[in-house]
């Protein structure tokens, strides 16, 4: 089973009350939300193995660390993903970026997959789905299909807040992909919106509510 892991960082935990107030404006959301990711990229680049070089400091040669050549890419899902990645690639900006576009058929209610395109040397790389909302987990575990049956094999999902129905969902489907939450919050309501939740963060971030 994929591992959980909450990143409650203070200063985590300190934005995410402010991209929760509804009275919080689309710029100053816009840029939470970017800070957030920032702050979650260190946690989920953890385990990057390290490699030893030599180099020579003002004062003598030593050895040092380097991250040992691990490709990443960072994969939105449109349209709120794209709001985690520049977050995300001031940390790592070798990453290269892919997207995958879903709607939701509004009679099945099932995620539909409108739009895929994926580095070239996508299965090489260490795959990070990116998307502010874990509701229901359809879209996530639509994402993660599509990269799988295209081959790719490495894969994490980050996601700001998540419902428990929908990281069920996640693992079950995807039992080998590691989950990245800042809050994992109480529950879905009537609608599928998570409580307490933001209201919908795609909205919220581009001003379109």
């Amino acid at each position: 089973m994929g591992t959980l892991t909450i990143c409650d960082h203070p200063l985590i935990q300190h934005k995410l009350t402010f991209i929760r107030d509804k009275e919080t404006k689309t710029k100053d959301f816009r840029e939470l939300v970017d800070e957030i990711a920032t702050m979650m990229a260190y946690e989920i680049t953890r385990d990057l193995p390290l490699e030893t070089i030599n180099i020579t400091t003002p004062v003598v040669e030593t050895p040092s660390k380097v991250v040992s050549g691990r490709m990443l890419g960072v994969i939105p899902i449109l349209r709120a993903g794209l709001g985690m990645v520049e977050g995300m690639l001031k940390l790592i900006p070798a990453a290269k970026v892919g997207h995958i576009g879903l709607f939701r058929n509004p009679e099945t209610l099932q995620p539909v997959e409108y739009y895929v395109n994926l580095p070239a040397d996508a299965t090489e790389r260490l795959l990070i789905v990116v998307d502010p909302m874990l509701a229901t987990g359809g879209s996530a575990n639509a994402a993660i299909a599509s990269l799988k049956s295209r081959g790719c094999t490495q894969i994490k999902l980050m996601c700001l807040i998540a419902a428990p129905e929908g990281v069920k969902a996640v693992q079950e489907a995807h039992p080998d992909v590691d989950i990245y939450l800042a809050s994992l919050d109480s529950h879905l309501n009537d609608h599928g919106y998570i409580v307490p939740g933001l209201g919908d963060a795609g909205d919220r971030m581009f001003g379109t509510k």
